[in-house]
């Protein structure tokens, strides 16, 4: 029984040990590659992913003020109903009340009324619809605003309609 139970061990020598560990160099220079491409490419991906965030941020700020400068320009002409039943009835309270409550939401929304009266001529804001003589006028002046126009923000909803001096 003992025999069988014999183990045979082969002799192991010093020169057995350097062999095995001429090997690993090469095995390690191409570990630290892999180890150098792995780590590239998550900096890559970790910097694609990090691109692709801020551009779906940047998407969903810019789909939010188009949606805030279309509904802008559909409330426009509630405002300019409003402008023009207070030229008939200036005095009457329901319509000045009106022209309240819209100006109140205009200005939480952000929507700016373009100022024109006296100012020069400014294509970006104003749309010049006629020019008349006035003597006591500078040229290219607006003397009267016929439609007011507005702004959200630094975009321009609509330019004002405006009669220029000659």
């Amino acid at each position: 029984m003992n025999e069988e139970n014999d183990i045979k061990i082969d002799e192991v020598s010093i020169d057995d040990a350097n062999e095995t560990s001429d090997n690993p160099a090469p095995e390690s220079d191409e570990l630290s590659q892999q180890l150098s491409e792995l780590n590239d490419k998550y900096l890559r991906l970790a910097a694609e992913l990090e691109n692709t965030r801020r551009r779906a941020a940047l998407d969903a700020e810019s789909r939010a003020r188009n949606r805030a400068i279309s509904i802008s320009e559909k409330i426009l002409p509630v405002m300019d109903a409003i402008n023009a039943a207070l030229k008939l009835t200036p005095d009457d309270p329901g319509i000045q009340s009106m022209a309240r409550a819209m100006e109140s939401a205009f200005e939480q929304i952000g929507i700016k009324k373009i100022e024109s009266l006296g100012q020069p001529l400014n294509p970006t804001y104003h749309n010049a619809i006629q020019v008349i003589d006035t003597p006591d006028t500078a040229p290219n002046t607006i003397v009267e605003e016929m439609q007011a126009g507005y702004m959200l923000g630094d975009t321009v909803l609509r330019t004002a309609m405006v009669i220029v001096s000659k």
